[in-house]
Formats: C-alpha cells, sequence, structure tokens
C-alpha cells in the first residue's frame, strides 16, 4: 500500500494468501448481556451471569447501574439509554440520562412518552423527543399501552423489562407491523428464564405483576459478530472456519445468518461447542426481508455487492436511526468501489450485478463500527484501509487481532 494514501488513524488490512483455516472464538452476545444486566437490578434475589460482554455497550451499562452519579453517560450505545431510562423511571432513580452527539440525535420520544402514560415524570433538557433527558420520578396511573410495532424493539423490550414490577403489571398491545420481533422474544425467553411468566395474544403482550427469581445464566456467542467470518468464507478462495459458543437454538434473531449465507456461499455445520462454516455455491439473485435481522444488512451487502450478485434488501427502515444512517453509509463506501446501490423510501437497497474494483481503498466508518466490521472481508480482494480502528470496541473488542489469527496482515 503505498505511503500517500495512509492515514493516521486508520487499520491497513490485506491477505497474502485467500487461504483461511483457523477457530474464533467469538464474542458474546451484547443483546443478552444488556437484557440479562436489567434484569439482574431488577431481581430482589442474587443471579449469577456468566460470560458477560466484553462490548463497550455493556461494559458501559455494568459501570452505569452502579454508579450513585446523577448524570449517567450511555456513550452511543443506544441499547443502554433505552434500557436504563425505562429502569430508572420505574425504580424512582433521578437521572439525566445523556450520551454522544450521534446519541444526542437518536429518538427516543416514543419510549418516554409510553413511560410518562405509565407515570414517570421525564423532562427534555434540550430537543423534544431526543436526549438528554431527565428522569424525576415515578407514580404508577396505567397498566396498558399501546406502542407502535415498526418502532425500534429497544423501546418495547425496555418496558417489557420494567413489566413484572409495575403495582398491575402491564399490557402492551403492539399497533401494525412488528419490526425486529426476535428481539422482542428473546427479552421474553430471558425474563422467563428468571421467573416471569407472560401471555401473548395476537398482538397483545400481558404481564402479571410478580417478582424475578433468582436464577443463573450463561450467555451465548453473538451472532451478529459471525456475520463478518461469515462474509470472509464467502469471499475467500478456499476456507474453514470454526466459531466457538453459537447455539443452533439460540435466542438471537442474527442466527438468521445462517440461511441468509446459504444463498451466498456458505454452508453451516453446527456442532457441539459451535459451528463450521465452508464454502459452497453463491446464488446470482438474492433477495431478503431485514425487518427482524436489521444488523445483518450492512454485512450482506458488501458481500454480495463484491461476488456480483443481484441484491434486493427490504425491511431497512431502523437503519436510519443507529449509530449513523446505515443506508447512506452503505451506499456512500459502495460507490468507492464502483458498486452503484440505490435505496429506495429509506427501507429498501438495490444492488444490481457490478464488477468490483478498487479506486479507491479507503473506509469511512461513520463511528459506526458495523461499517468497519462489514467491509474488512474486503481485504481478501485487495487491500484496504479503514478508519477509527478503536470503533469496533463497541461490539467485537478483539476484531483485529481476530483477523490477524486467520491470517489477516493488520497494521494499526
Amino acid at each position: 500500500m503505498s505511503k500517500d494514501i495512509l492515514h493516521a488513524n486508520s487499520v491497513k488490512l490485506f491477505h497474502p494468501q485467500q487461504l483461511i483455516k483457523t477457530s474464533i472464538l467469538l464474542p458474546s452476545s451484547k443483546s443478552e448481556s444488556n437484557r440479562a444486566l436489567i434484569i439482574k437490578a431488577l431481581c430482589k434475589q442474587t443471579c449469577h451471569l456468566t460470560n458477560i460482554s466484553e462490548a463497550r455497550d455493556t461494559q458501559t451499562m455494568l459501570k452505569l447501574l452502579a454508579s450513585d452519579s446523577l448524570t449517567l453517560d450511555v456513550i452511543d450505545a443506544g441499547t443502554t439509554m433505552r434500557f436504563l431510562t425505562a429502569y430508572c423511571a420505574v425504580t424512582n432513580r433521578e437521572s439525566i440520562l445523556t450520551g454522544s452527539q450521534r446519541m444526542c440525535e437518536r429518538p427516543i420520544q416514543v419510549l418516554v412518552e409510553a413511560l410518562r402514560e405509565l407515570g414517570a415524570d421525564i423532562e427534555y433538557l434540550t430537543n423534544e423527543g431526543y436526549p438528554p433527558i431527565h428522569v424525576k420520578g415515578f407514580r404508577p396511573k396505567k397498566d396498558a399501552l399501546f406502542v407502535r410495532g415498526d418502532v425500534s424493539s429497544q423501546y418495547i423490550s425496555a418496558l417489557l423489562m420494567i413489566a413484572p414490577i409495575l403495582p398491575n403489571g402491564l399490557t402492551i398491545n403492539l399497533v401494525g407491523k412488528v419490526a425486529s420481533l426476535p428481539y422482542i422474544q428473546m427479552t421474553l425467553q430471558l425474563m422467563q428464564n428468571f421467573g416471569v411468566q407472560h401471555e401473548w395474544k395476537t398482538n397483545a403482550i400481558h404481564i402479571p405483576p410478580q417478582d424475578y427469581h433468582a436464577s443463573s445464566y450463561s450467555v451465548e456467542s453473538d451472532w451478529s459478530a459471525s456475520s463478518y467470518w461469515y462474509s470472509i468464507v464467502s469471499l475467500a478462495n478456499e476456507a474453514e472456519i470454526k466459531l466457538l459458543g453459537l447455539k443452533r437454538d439460540s435466542l438471537q434473531g442474527d442466527a438468521e445468518i445462517v440461511k441468509i449465507m446459504e444463498k451466498l456461499g456458505v454452508n453451516t455445520v453446527f456442532e457441539h461447542d459451535g459451528i463450521l462454516l465452508k464454502k459452497t455455491t453463491t446464488e446470482k439473485s438474492f433477495e431478503w426481508d431485514f425487518t427482524h435481522c436489521p444488523d445483518l444488512a450492512q454485512t450482506v451487502a458488501v458481500v454480495g455487492a463484491a461476488k456480483g450478485v443481484n441484491m434486493k434488501m427490504t425491511g431497512l427502515e431502523s437503519l436510519k436511526i443507529k449509530e449513523t444512517d446505515r443506508l447512506v453509509a452503505v451506499r456512500d463506501e459502495l460507490a468507492k468501489f464502483g458498486i452503484i446501490a440505490q435505496d429506495v423510501n429509506d427501507e429498501t437497497l438495490l444492488i444490481p450485478p457490478q464488477a468490483i474494483k478498487a479506486p479507491m481503498t479507503y473506509i469511512k466508518t461513520y463511528k459506526d463500527h458495523r461499517m468497519a466490521m462489514a467491509f474488512a472481508p474486503l481485504a481478501l480482494l485487495f487491500n484496504i484501509e479503514i478508519e477509527q480502528p478503536e470503533v469496533v470496541e463497541k461490539s467485537y473488542p478483539r476484531f483485529w487481532e481476530d483477523l490477524g489469527k486467520a491470517g489477516f496482515g493488520v497494521k494499526i
């Protein structure tokens, strides 16, 4: 890689052989970890959690739950912001919840309005509908809510986890299309692990008043993190990768990557301690609805584009309010490789079959961990440089180290 394109804060990647055979211990699921930590905090008995995620989001959650400070800074952790807002409200913990500039641009109005209906006293400190917010207290008023189903599932999960400790429990009526359904199911199944029962009929979820009970729980490895290794297998000339700690009966919606990558050239073999990935045939055309697994979209878009697959990806509405506008970010970075993608109505991405080129190999991350990791596998095709390598600390702190174990040249 020529010196004139090097940047001060970046990681340079290349792979000399395109032959990969390795075993990777994936990070623990931050989705499971963050839910388990809130449940533990709400439980009156002692709960034992193991294999808690090392991701910055989860470590931030741990730190803030233990803090006695009035101001709780979630940095850029959306899940932590949403879950702590509900937790602080229902436990009458006066708090000012704030975060990074981007975090304060991500909406929270749906959750705040729902909590206000239940009896929370919450004030916006800067812009209506956005953090920072001041949670002042809680006096129970209602035991039923109507909540849009097409908003972030984190709002719904936040409400579900506080439901059992409300005086009369809570019924949540989901209105319209329900997005990210597996994350809601994950929340309910984790609550059930700690003794909380629920009833779900049609679009109404009812949770009676009850106590969480002491339990032990070991967090599974992260299926979202596995997606980057699926991408590597798909793009490599020859590959066999073992991913440790994943289960066939996972609670995580991103286990959908197994079915998705069958179409993009990767076969999954479940073994007792994880999964084994092997190369197979890639289909020429690909269409998938990512409504329930939006965090996989960037990775799938990049690998499909790199292989010249005719792609139609739908259900991407929630990508607009993530760490960055992920639809725009993916489209703009793919354009650097000669791939012209089109986003339609902010929910569909169309990528026609095109030859990938490397006229410019510097990838912007937009401070988004998934942008960095989604584009990293392209180092199998040509040398690339990715800005802000530290962004992976949000979900997969050992990512660059693990790439090195797989034979990638990694220079930070």
